[in-house]
């Protein structure tokens, strides 16, 4: 039976455990901020591109099976990407800035990734943002306030899951803590067991020879909150699709136990912050990229795999068209960086008294 499915519903998860014809591996995209007409948006551009009025399809819009789900909180009518992730890691709704716990703060739910683990699956949690921002950190912290980096860090040692990618810790010394004397991350998760591999190629030399591995950016990157913009990308950085592809190659060291990857393009919501149409089509485009390498497995165990795209709510309100009957999204092909990656060289240059005009010829 062909499990491969465009859905929102949680309990679809939940029974991949106990029915009696169940995905041996899944794989768990969240699109953040990622609505209807993020989606929408980004398949009539890439139409205009080709020079057509209406949509070319990008690869998960096409799967068969589609729903809704509301994704408001149990305090909030609009949530935030702590209760939404809870809400798709462990089906309960909680508290906006909450992870894996319910309303109460208190009472910790465990999530699908944690049922896969003690079910004797291999499992992995990735994102194109921090390893401890509030999606990734739903599936496997228990903690009251999204912000608490070092003890979400430490949680993310405690679920002992086999495989965890992203830019980077947030807060990997407790800096936060007044008067802190904690021990490093990096220090724990090595005498975890867990080897640290920065960058795709790093990951290719180390992951054979590790039992449990960890994947962020090279150290030469600026920023450590998240791998670049897609339209901002440059040789080198880290991409959604190698952090994919690394989750599935190290998930497969043993494929009889199966497995669960948790891939997330986090940055399609720090666009839609931004207002910023062109990046949140790259990056919607972007998440498609790393889907594609799942449906490369799925082509290769098309009875045994369970491929679920999400999204934990929309950001910024996107609305195509504003009155007249005309959607010029072609346009949007000249902008060649993000709106933050144009501040950062507007700033740059005006520090340096450098010709802004020119620079940006």
């Amino acid at each position: 039976m062909k499990k491969l499915s465009f859905i929102t519903v949680f309990v679809f998860l939940s029974i991949l455990f106990v029915q009696a014809q169940q995905a041996k591996y899944v794989f768990y995209f969240i699109g953040d901020g990622m609505g209807v007409n993020q989606v929408l948006g980004t398949e009539m551009y890439r139409g205009e591109l080709e020079g057509k009025i209406g949509v070319t399809p990008l690869l998960f819009t096409q799967f068969p099976y589609a729903t809704i789900a509301t994704t408001f909180s149990a305090t909030n009518g609009v949530t935030d990407s702590a209760a939404a992730g809870t809400a798709l890691a462990t089906g309960n709704k909680t508290k906006n800035g909450a992870l894996g716990v319910k309303k109460d703060l208190e009472t910790k739910v465990n999530s699908v990734a944690s049922w896969a683990k003690n079910k004797g699956c291999r499992v992995g949690i990735s994102t194109s943002v921090s390893v401890d921002h509030a999606t990734p950190a739903a599936f496997y912290a228990h903690q009251g306030q999204r912000s608490s980096y070092y003890n979400v860090g430490l949680d993310l040692i405690d679920a002992n899951f086999d495989f965890y990618a992203g830019s980077d810790f947030l807060d990997p010394t407790n800096k936060k803590a007044a008067g802190s004397n904690s021990e490093s991350l990096y220090t724990l998760v090595d005498k975890a067991g867990y080897t640290i591999a920065r960058g795709y190629k790093d990951y290719q030399k180390k992951a054979k020879k590790s039992d449990k591995l960890i994947l962020l950016q090279p150290a030469t990157a600026t920023d450590n909150s998240a791998i670049p913009y897609a339209i901002d990308r440059k040789k080198g950085d880290m991409t959604l699709t190698e952090i994919t592809r690394a989750g599935i190659n190290f998930l497969s060291k043993d494929l009889s136990k199966g497995f669960f990857l948790m891939v997330e393009g986090g940055k399609i919501d720090w666009a839609c912050h931004s207002n910023d149409a062109a990046t949140v089509f790259h990056e919607v485009m972007d998440m498609d990229n790393a889907i594609k390498v799942a449906y490369e497995f799925y082509e290769q165990h098309p009875d045994e795999t369970l491929i679920v795209v999400t999204a934990d709510h929309e950001t910024g309100g996107i609305v195509l068209g504003k009155g007249p009957y005309t959607l010029n999204l072609q346009a949007l092909k000249s902008q060649k960086v993000s709106e933050s990656g144009y501040t950062l060289k507007s700033a740059s240059n005006l520090n340096g008294n450098l010709n802004c005009s020119k620079e940006l010829e």
